[in-house]
Protein backbone atom coordinates (compact mmCIF):
# COMPACT_ATOMS: atom_id res chain seq x y z
CA UNK A 1 0.00 0.00 0.00
CA UNK A 2 3.05 2.42 0.70
CA UNK A 3 4.33 1.89 -2.73
CA UNK A 4 0.99 2.40 -4.37
CA UNK A 5 0.86 6.05 -2.42
CA UNK A 6 4.46 6.72 -3.14
CA UNK A 7 3.33 6.16 -7.13
CA UNK A 8 0.29 8.39 -6.90
CA UNK A 9 2.48 10.42 -5.64
CA UNK A 10 4.95 10.68 -8.43
CA UNK A 11 2.22 11.22 -11.13
CA UNK A 12 0.80 13.88 -8.87
CA UNK A 13 4.13 15.48 -9.67
CA UNK A 14 4.88 15.55 -6.02
CA UNK A 15 8.40 13.88 -6.12
CA UNK A 16 11.29 13.80 -8.89
CA UNK A 17 13.96 16.38 -10.53
CA UNK A 18 13.18 20.18 -9.11
CA UNK A 19 11.81 22.41 -11.79
CA UNK A 20 13.70 24.53 -14.46
CA UNK A 21 13.29 27.72 -13.12
CA UNK A 22 11.26 29.59 -15.19
CA UNK A 23 10.59 33.66 -15.83
CA UNK A 24 8.04 34.72 -13.26
CA UNK A 25 4.86 36.77 -15.07
CA UNK A 26 4.00 40.04 -12.86
CA UNK A 27 1.01 41.66 -12.64
CA UNK A 28 1.98 44.67 -14.28
CA UNK A 29 3.30 42.75 -17.16
CA UNK A 30 -0.10 41.04 -17.49
CA UNK A 31 -1.80 44.01 -17.52
CA UNK A 32 0.57 45.46 -20.67
CA UNK A 33 0.13 42.42 -22.58
CA UNK A 34 -3.71 42.51 -22.00
CA UNK A 35 -3.98 46.26 -22.95
CA UNK A 36 -1.69 46.11 -26.30
CA UNK A 37 -3.79 42.64 -27.34
CA UNK A 38 -7.36 43.48 -26.68
CA UNK A 39 -9.18 44.01 -30.30
CA UNK A 40 -10.56 47.70 -28.75
CA UNK A 41 -7.08 48.96 -29.43
CA UNK A 42 -7.87 48.94 -33.59
CA UNK A 43 -10.71 51.83 -32.19
CA UNK A 44 -8.57 54.18 -31.86
CA UNK A 45 -7.07 54.38 -35.43
CA UNK A 46 -10.70 54.44 -36.94
CA UNK A 47 -11.60 56.90 -34.32
CA UNK A 48 -8.10 59.65 -35.25
CA UNK A 49 -9.17 58.40 -39.06
CA UNK A 50 -12.94 59.32 -39.24
CA UNK A 51 -12.16 62.61 -37.10
CA UNK A 52 -9.15 63.90 -40.01
CA UNK A 53 -11.94 62.84 -42.73
CA UNK A 54 -14.90 65.21 -41.35
CA UNK A 55 -12.17 67.47 -40.50
CA UNK A 56 -11.06 68.10 -44.37
CA UNK A 57 -14.42 67.89 -45.58
CA UNK A 58 -15.08 71.05 -43.71
CA UNK A 59 -12.21 72.65 -44.58
CA UNK A 60 -13.47 72.33 -48.16
CA UNK A 61 -15.97 75.05 -47.39
CA UNK A 62 -12.56 77.67 -47.15
CA UNK A 63 -12.55 77.02 -51.05
CA UNK A 64 -14.01 79.22 -53.23
CA UNK A 65 -17.47 77.41 -54.30
CA UNK A 66 -17.82 77.13 -58.54
CA UNK A 67 -21.43 76.33 -59.78
CA UNK A 68 -22.20 75.84 -63.54
CA UNK A 69 -25.74 76.07 -64.11
CA UNK A 70 -28.14 75.99 -67.99
CA UNK A 71 -31.36 76.43 -68.74
CA UNK A 72 -33.79 77.18 -71.46
CA UNK A 73 -37.16 78.14 -70.84
CA UNK A 74 -40.63 79.48 -72.56
CA UNK A 75 -42.67 81.60 -70.81
CA UNK A 76 -46.26 83.41 -71.55
CA UNK A 77 -45.21 86.60 -71.48
CA UNK A 78 -42.47 89.15 -71.04
CA UNK A 79 -41.65 92.74 -70.65
CA UNK A 80 -42.58 94.70 -73.22
CA UNK A 81 -41.82 98.27 -74.32
CA UNK A 82 -43.85 100.87 -72.84
CA UNK A 83 -46.63 102.03 -75.85
CA UNK A 84 -45.40 105.59 -76.11
CA UNK A 85 -41.86 104.10 -76.84
CA UNK A 86 -42.69 101.56 -79.59
CA UNK A 87 -41.25 101.40 -82.40
CA UNK A 88 -41.78 99.19 -85.67
CA UNK A 89 -37.93 97.59 -85.25
CA UNK A 90 -38.04 96.81 -81.49
CA UNK A 91 -39.27 92.83 -81.46
CA UNK A 92 -39.62 92.80 -78.13
CA UNK A 93 -38.13 90.21 -75.74
CA UNK A 94 -38.51 86.27 -77.34
CA UNK A 95 -40.77 84.25 -74.91
CA UNK A 96 -37.78 81.62 -75.81
CA UNK A 97 -35.00 82.19 -72.89
CA UNK A 98 -31.69 79.99 -72.30
CA UNK A 99 -28.36 80.51 -70.89
CA UNK A 100 -25.30 78.72 -69.59
CA UNK A 101 -24.21 80.57 -66.18
CA UNK A 102 -21.02 79.98 -64.02
CA UNK A 103 -21.23 81.43 -60.74
CA UNK A 104 -17.91 81.36 -58.14
CA UNK A 105 -18.42 82.58 -54.27
CA UNK A 106 -15.78 82.74 -51.42
CA UNK A 107 -16.92 82.92 -48.29
CA UNK A 108 -15.82 85.71 -45.86
CA UNK A 109 -16.99 85.06 -42.58
CA UNK A 110 -20.12 82.32 -41.72
CA UNK A 111 -20.59 83.42 -38.23
CA UNK A 112 -17.61 81.03 -37.09
CA UNK A 113 -19.93 77.73 -38.16
CA UNK A 114 -16.64 76.24 -39.59
CA UNK A 115 -14.59 77.26 -36.79
CA UNK A 116 -17.17 75.57 -34.60
CA UNK A 117 -18.02 72.56 -36.59
CA UNK A 118 -14.28 71.48 -36.22
CA UNK A 119 -14.19 72.18 -32.88
CA UNK A 120 -17.24 69.81 -32.66
CA UNK A 121 -15.16 67.21 -34.76
CA UNK A 122 -11.88 67.14 -32.21
CA UNK A 123 -14.55 67.33 -29.16
CA UNK A 124 -16.55 64.19 -30.06
CA UNK A 125 -13.19 62.59 -30.90
CA UNK A 126 -11.93 63.23 -27.63
CA UNK A 127 -15.01 61.90 -26.31
CA UNK A 128 -15.02 58.80 -28.08
CA UNK A 129 -11.58 57.80 -27.29
CA UNK A 130 -12.45 58.66 -23.55
CA UNK A 131 -15.11 56.15 -24.09
CA UNK A 132 -12.61 53.77 -25.19
CA UNK A 133 -10.03 54.12 -22.41
CA UNK A 134 -13.02 53.63 -20.19
CA UNK A 135 -13.30 50.42 -21.79
CA UNK A 136 -9.92 49.51 -22.04
CA UNK A 137 -9.23 50.32 -18.43
CA UNK A 138 -12.05 47.82 -17.14
CA UNK A 139 -9.32 45.17 -18.90
CA UNK A 140 -7.62 45.82 -15.61
CA UNK A 141 -10.05 44.51 -13.23
CA UNK A 142 -10.33 41.78 -15.68
CA UNK A 143 -6.84 40.86 -15.33
CA UNK A 144 -6.41 41.18 -11.85
CA UNK A 145 -9.10 38.90 -10.82
CA UNK A 146 -7.58 36.00 -12.87
CA UNK A 147 -3.95 37.38 -11.48
CA UNK A 148 -5.03 36.47 -7.99
CA UNK A 149 -7.23 33.65 -8.43
CA UNK A 150 -4.35 31.52 -10.02
CA UNK A 151 -2.15 33.21 -7.09
CA UNK A 152 -4.99 31.64 -4.93
CA UNK A 153 -5.15 28.54 -6.17
CA UNK A 154 -1.57 27.77 -6.44
CA UNK A 155 -1.28 28.65 -3.01
CA UNK A 156 -3.92 25.73 -2.39
CA UNK A 157 -2.38 23.35 -4.47
CA UNK A 158 0.94 23.80 -2.49
CA UNK A 159 -0.70 23.08 0.84
CA UNK A 160 -2.50 20.33 -0.78
CA UNK A 161 0.47 18.72 -1.96
CA UNK A 162 1.84 19.52 1.71
CA UNK A 163 -0.99 17.76 2.88
CA UNK A 164 -0.54 14.77 1.06
CA UNK A 165 3.07 14.62 1.76
CA UNK A 166 2.02 14.62 5.57
CA UNK A 167 -0.71 12.44 5.23
CA UNK A 168 1.73 9.53 3.15
CA UNK A 169 4.24 9.77 6.18
CA UNK A 170 1.61 8.99 8.28
CA UNK A 171 0.17 6.61 6.26
CA UNK A 172 3.89 4.62 6.03
CA UNK A 173 3.97 5.13 10.36
CA UNK A 174 0.72 3.72 10.34
CA UNK A 175 1.88 0.59 7.99
CA UNK A 176 4.77 0.05 10.35
CA UNK A 177 2.72 -0.28 13.56
CA UNK A 178 0.09 -2.71 11.63
CA UNK A 179 3.57 -4.44 10.72
CA UNK A 180 4.40 -4.97 14.01
CA UNK A 181 0.82 -5.73 15.65
CA UNK A 182 0.50 -2.28 17.30
CA UNK A 183 -2.33 -1.00 14.93
CA UNK A 184 -5.27 -1.94 13.21
CA UNK A 185 -5.72 -2.47 9.66
CA UNK A 186 -8.35 -0.09 10.22
CA UNK A 187 -6.39 3.42 10.82
CA UNK A 188 -4.33 2.75 8.09
CA UNK A 189 -7.12 2.52 5.82
CA UNK A 190 -8.50 5.61 7.29
CA UNK A 191 -5.19 7.69 6.29
CA UNK A 192 -5.50 6.60 2.96
CA UNK A 193 -8.65 7.34 2.45
CA UNK A 194 -8.25 10.88 3.60
CA UNK A 195 -5.06 11.30 1.25
CA UNK A 196 -7.51 10.23 -1.95
CA UNK A 197 -9.71 12.93 -0.67
CA UNK A 198 -7.29 15.19 -0.80
CA UNK A 199 -6.41 13.93 -3.92
CA UNK A 200 -9.50 14.80 -5.21
CA UNK A 201 -9.23 18.21 -4.37
CA UNK A 202 -6.00 18.44 -5.71
CA UNK A 203 -7.39 17.19 -9.18
CA UNK A 204 -10.44 19.99 -8.41
CA UNK A 205 -7.97 22.97 -7.46
CA UNK A 206 -5.44 21.97 -10.51
CA UNK A 207 -8.49 22.17 -13.33
CA UNK A 208 -9.88 25.38 -12.04
CA UNK A 209 -6.05 26.61 -12.12
CA UNK A 210 -5.71 25.56 -15.75
CA UNK A 211 -9.43 27.20 -16.52
CA UNK A 212 -7.96 30.54 -14.90
CA UNK A 213 -4.69 30.66 -16.99
CA UNK A 214 -6.28 29.85 -20.31
CA UNK A 215 -8.31 32.95 -19.96
CA UNK A 216 -5.38 35.14 -18.26
CA UNK A 217 -3.61 33.47 -21.86
CA UNK A 218 -6.44 34.75 -24.00
CA UNK A 219 -6.15 38.41 -22.47
CA UNK A 220 -2.33 38.48 -23.23
CA UNK A 221 -1.78 36.47 -26.43
CA UNK A 222 0.72 34.16 -24.44
CA UNK A 223 0.52 30.08 -24.79
CA UNK A 224 -1.02 28.97 -21.73
CA UNK A 225 1.93 26.71 -21.39
CA UNK A 226 3.94 29.77 -20.62
CA UNK A 227 2.25 30.84 -18.12
CA UNK A 228 3.89 28.74 -14.75
CA UNK A 229 4.86 31.23 -12.44
CA UNK A 230 3.21 33.79 -11.40
CA UNK A 231 5.03 36.74 -8.91
CA UNK A 232 3.23 38.04 -6.22
CA UNK A 233 3.00 41.67 -6.25
CA UNK A 234 4.34 43.91 -3.64
CA UNK A 235 2.06 44.92 -1.06
CA UNK A 236 2.62 48.78 -1.28
CA UNK A 237 -0.81 50.68 -1.25
CA UNK A 238 -1.34 54.08 -3.09
CA UNK A 239 0.33 56.99 -1.98
CA UNK A 240 -2.81 59.30 -2.16
CA UNK A 241 -6.78 58.86 -2.50
CA UNK A 242 -6.51 61.11 -5.22
CA UNK A 243 -8.61 60.01 -8.57
CA UNK A 244 -7.43 59.47 -12.05
CA UNK A 245 -9.73 56.98 -13.40
CA UNK A 246 -10.73 57.46 -17.73
CA UNK A 247 -14.07 58.10 -16.44
CA UNK A 248 -13.61 61.61 -15.11
CA UNK A 249 -11.79 61.78 -18.23
CA UNK A 250 -14.76 60.93 -20.16
CA UNK A 251 -17.10 63.21 -17.98
CA UNK A 252 -14.89 65.98 -19.05
CA UNK A 253 -14.56 65.73 -22.73
CA UNK A 254 -18.61 65.52 -22.72
CA UNK A 255 -18.66 69.05 -20.76
CA UNK A 256 -16.12 69.94 -23.42
CA UNK A 257 -18.29 68.74 -26.01
CA UNK A 258 -21.37 70.60 -24.69
CA UNK A 259 -19.81 73.62 -24.63
CA UNK A 260 -18.64 73.15 -28.41
CA UNK A 261 -22.31 72.44 -28.87
CA UNK A 262 -22.89 75.71 -27.66
CA UNK A 263 -20.44 77.48 -29.84
CA UNK A 264 -22.16 75.99 -32.85
CA UNK A 265 -25.52 76.74 -32.22
CA UNK A 266 -24.52 80.21 -31.34
CA UNK A 267 -22.50 80.83 -35.22
CA UNK A 268 -26.43 79.57 -36.39
CA UNK A 269 -27.58 83.09 -35.21
CA UNK A 270 -25.28 85.19 -37.25
CA UNK A 271 -25.02 86.65 -40.71
CA UNK A 272 -22.60 85.30 -42.92
CA UNK A 273 -21.28 87.03 -46.17
CA UNK A 274 -19.31 86.04 -49.09
CA UNK A 275 -17.59 87.62 -52.61
CA UNK A 276 -19.86 86.10 -55.37
CA UNK A 277 -19.18 86.54 -59.13
CA UNK A 278 -21.52 85.50 -62.14
CA UNK A 279 -21.43 85.09 -65.60
CA UNK A 280 -23.15 83.57 -68.12
CA UNK A 281 -23.73 83.34 -71.98
CA UNK A 282 -27.61 83.66 -73.65
CA UNK A 283 -30.60 85.55 -74.05
CA UNK A 284 -32.02 87.70 -72.52
CA UNK A 285 -28.77 89.59 -70.94
CA UNK A 286 -28.74 92.29 -68.56
CA UNK A 287 -29.80 94.80 -70.96
CA UNK A 288 -32.99 94.02 -72.59
CA UNK A 289 -33.78 96.80 -73.90
CA UNK A 290 -31.11 96.60 -76.49
CA UNK A 291 -32.54 92.93 -76.38
CA UNK A 292 -35.56 93.55 -77.28
CA UNK A 293 -34.32 95.08 -80.62
CA UNK A 294 -31.43 92.02 -81.04
CA UNK A 295 -32.36 88.85 -80.36
CA UNK A 296 -28.74 87.19 -80.41
CA UNK A 297 -27.12 85.96 -77.29
CA UNK A 298 -24.06 87.87 -75.53
CA UNK A 299 -21.80 87.48 -72.39
CA UNK A 300 -22.75 88.71 -69.33
CA UNK A 301 -21.12 89.16 -65.86
CA UNK A 302 -21.90 90.11 -62.39
CA UNK A 303 -19.77 90.89 -58.93
CA UNK A 304 -20.61 91.52 -55.61
CA UNK A 305 -20.81 91.03 -51.68
CA UNK A 306 -23.40 89.01 -50.20
CA UNK A 307 -25.13 88.73 -46.73
CA UNK A 308 -27.30 85.75 -45.24
CA UNK A 309 -28.83 85.55 -42.28
CA UNK A 310 -31.64 82.75 -41.12
CA UNK A 311 -33.35 84.69 -38.45
CA UNK A 312 -35.41 82.08 -38.06
CA UNK A 313 -33.03 80.49 -35.87
CA UNK A 314 -33.23 82.90 -33.68
CA UNK A 315 -36.74 82.01 -32.19
CA UNK A 316 -35.40 78.47 -31.14
CA UNK A 317 -32.17 79.76 -29.78
CA UNK A 318 -33.18 80.04 -26.72
CA UNK A 319 -34.52 76.87 -25.57
CA UNK A 320 -31.67 74.94 -27.06
CA UNK A 321 -28.99 77.11 -25.16
CA UNK A 322 -31.24 75.73 -21.89
CA UNK A 323 -31.06 72.31 -23.19
CA UNK A 324 -27.84 72.34 -23.44
CA UNK A 325 -27.20 74.11 -20.14
CA UNK A 326 -29.42 71.36 -18.23
CA UNK A 327 -27.19 68.51 -20.03
CA UNK A 328 -24.02 70.10 -18.79
CA UNK A 329 -25.53 69.85 -15.17
CA UNK A 330 -26.53 66.24 -15.61
CA UNK A 331 -22.70 65.70 -17.10
CA UNK A 332 -21.51 67.28 -13.61
CA UNK A 333 -23.79 65.77 -11.17
CA UNK A 334 -22.59 62.26 -12.58
CA UNK A 335 -19.38 63.46 -12.03
CA UNK A 336 -20.37 64.32 -8.38
CA UNK A 337 -21.85 60.80 -8.21
CA UNK A 338 -18.79 58.88 -9.70
CA UNK A 339 -16.26 60.86 -7.27
CA UNK A 340 -18.66 59.80 -4.07
CA UNK A 341 -18.85 56.47 -5.10
CA UNK A 342 -15.02 56.61 -6.08
CA UNK A 343 -14.17 57.43 -2.11
CA UNK A 344 -16.46 55.19 -0.61
CA UNK A 345 -15.11 52.10 -2.53
CA UNK A 346 -11.52 53.42 -1.90
CA UNK A 347 -12.66 53.69 2.02
CA UNK A 348 -13.90 50.12 1.80
CA UNK A 349 -11.05 48.86 0.39
CA UNK A 350 -8.34 50.49 3.25
CA UNK A 351 -10.95 48.96 5.72
CA UNK A 352 -10.70 45.70 3.65
CA UNK A 353 -6.86 45.65 3.48
CA UNK A 354 -5.73 46.43 7.78
CA UNK A 355 -8.77 43.79 8.69
CA UNK A 356 -6.50 40.97 6.23
CA UNK A 357 -3.69 42.63 7.96
CA UNK A 358 -4.82 42.47 11.31
CA UNK A 359 -6.06 38.09 10.13
CA UNK A 360 -2.77 37.96 8.61
CA UNK A 361 -1.21 38.52 12.55
CA UNK A 362 -2.97 36.12 14.31
CA UNK A 363 -2.52 33.29 11.33
CA UNK A 364 1.23 33.32 11.64
CA UNK A 365 0.18 32.24 15.99
CA UNK A 366 -2.39 29.99 14.96
CA UNK A 367 -0.14 28.06 12.32
CA UNK A 368 2.16 27.69 15.11
CA UNK A 369 0.19 26.26 17.78
CA UNK A 370 -1.76 24.42 15.34
CA UNK A 371 1.87 22.30 14.09
CA UNK A 372 2.78 21.82 17.67
CA UNK A 373 -0.72 20.41 18.16
CA UNK A 374 -0.05 17.90 15.22
CA UNK A 375 3.06 16.84 16.35
CA UNK A 376 1.96 16.44 19.41
CA UNK A 377 -0.82 13.97 18.62
CA UNK A 378 1.08 12.48 15.76
CA UNK A 379 3.71 11.20 18.73
CA UNK A 380 0.56 10.41 20.93
CA UNK A 381 -0.84 8.50 18.08
CA UNK A 382 2.34 6.39 17.91
CA UNK A 383 2.14 5.35 21.49
CA UNK A 384 -1.49 4.65 21.29
CA UNK A 385 -2.77 7.47 23.76
CA UNK A 386 -5.23 9.00 20.58
CA UNK A 387 -6.90 7.10 17.56
CA UNK A 388 -6.29 7.89 14.15
CA UNK A 389 -9.67 9.96 13.56
CA UNK A 390 -7.98 12.40 16.24
CA UNK A 391 -4.81 12.71 14.34
CA UNK A 392 -6.84 13.44 11.32
CA UNK A 393 -8.48 16.53 12.61
CA UNK A 394 -5.81 18.51 13.99
CA UNK A 395 -4.01 17.51 10.56
CA UNK A 396 -7.24 19.03 9.00
CA UNK A 397 -6.97 22.16 11.30
CA UNK A 398 -3.42 22.78 10.49
CA UNK A 399 -4.34 22.40 7.13
CA UNK A 400 -6.86 24.96 7.60
CA UNK A 401 -5.09 27.45 9.44
CA UNK A 402 -2.03 27.44 6.55
CA UNK A 403 -5.12 28.09 4.07
CA UNK A 404 -6.84 30.85 6.22
CA UNK A 405 -3.54 32.71 5.72
CA UNK A 406 -2.94 32.08 2.14
CA UNK A 407 -6.22 33.69 1.44
CA UNK A 408 -5.74 36.68 3.69
CA UNK A 409 -2.43 37.41 1.90
CA UNK A 410 -3.79 36.62 -1.11
CA UNK A 411 -7.09 38.87 -0.31
CA UNK A 412 -4.87 42.14 0.87
CA UNK A 413 -3.20 42.07 -2.06
CA UNK A 414 -6.07 41.95 -4.25
CA UNK A 415 -7.34 44.95 -2.41
CA UNK A 416 -4.28 46.56 -2.51
CA UNK A 417 -4.61 46.48 -6.53
CA UNK A 418 -8.24 47.00 -6.27
CA UNK A 419 -7.62 50.02 -4.93
CA UNK A 420 -4.80 50.91 -6.74
CA UNK A 421 -7.90 50.47 -9.89
CA UNK A 422 -10.46 52.93 -7.96
CA UNK A 423 -7.73 55.87 -8.02
CA UNK A 424 -5.83 54.70 -10.60
CA UNK A 425 -2.51 54.82 -9.41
Amino acid sequence: MIKYLKIMLALAGLGGMPAIAQAQWTIDECQRLASENYPLLKRYSLIEQSADYSIKSINTGYIPQLRMSGQATWQSDVTTLPEAFSNPSAEGLDKKQYRLALDLEQTLWDGGNKKARKEMVRAEKLTQQSQADVEMYAIRERVNNLFFGILLLEDKLRLNEDLQKLLLANSEKLENLYQNGAAMKADADAVRAEYLKVRQQHTELASSKESFTQMLALFIAKPASEITQLQKPDATTPVSDEVNRPEMQLLNAQLEKIDTQQKLLNSGIRPSFSLFAQGYWGYPGYDMFSDMFDRSPSWNAMVGVRMSWNIGKLYSHGQESRKLELTKSQVQNAQEIFLFNNRLQATEEHHAIRRYKELMKEDHEIIALRTAVRESAEAKLEHGIIDVNNLLQEITKENEAKTNLSTHEIEMLKHIYELKHTVNQ
